[in-house]
């Protein structure tokens, strides 16, 4: 039998989700370290928003390639859908609460999701 690539095989065996411990922990330990790298509240925001993006840009790929047969949706409102439900259920298990167009501008959108799963090892 021929062997799939790892693009094709799931991120984990199972059911396909990662303990809470775990992800506190590995947050945790992302965060610490970020801390121990920086001087000032600015830079560890920004080394934070860097790694965010990096990871984010990761999945973002894994999941095109695998639900859109490596095609990446151009219009806008199709790709914030598809971070509202695919992305979103992919990193934290359910879509997001709402996908709201902004009220001052016509090209500000926010989704919303009040029970985001980070908030929770956040004081």
């Amino acid at each position: 039998k021929k062997a799939s690539s790892i693009l094709d095989r799931p991120l984990s065996k199972g059911k396909n989700e990662v303990s809470l411990s775990a992800f506190a922990f590995l947050f945790s330990e992302l965060v610490q370290y970020s801390q121990q790298r920086v001087t000032n509240v600015n830079d560890l925001e920004r080394r934070l928003e860097e790694i965010g993006v990096r990871i984010g840009e990761r999945v973002l790929d894994l999941l095109c390639y695998r639900e859109k047969s490596n095609r990446r949706e151009t219009r806008i409102l199709g790709i914030l859908t598809f971070v509202h439900t695919t992305v979103w259920k992919c990193l934290f298990g359910r879509a997001a609460e709402s996908l709201e167009r902004g009220t001052d501008n016509e090209d500000e959108y926010m989704i919303s999701d009040r029970e985001l799963l980070v908030n929770r090892f956040i004081s």
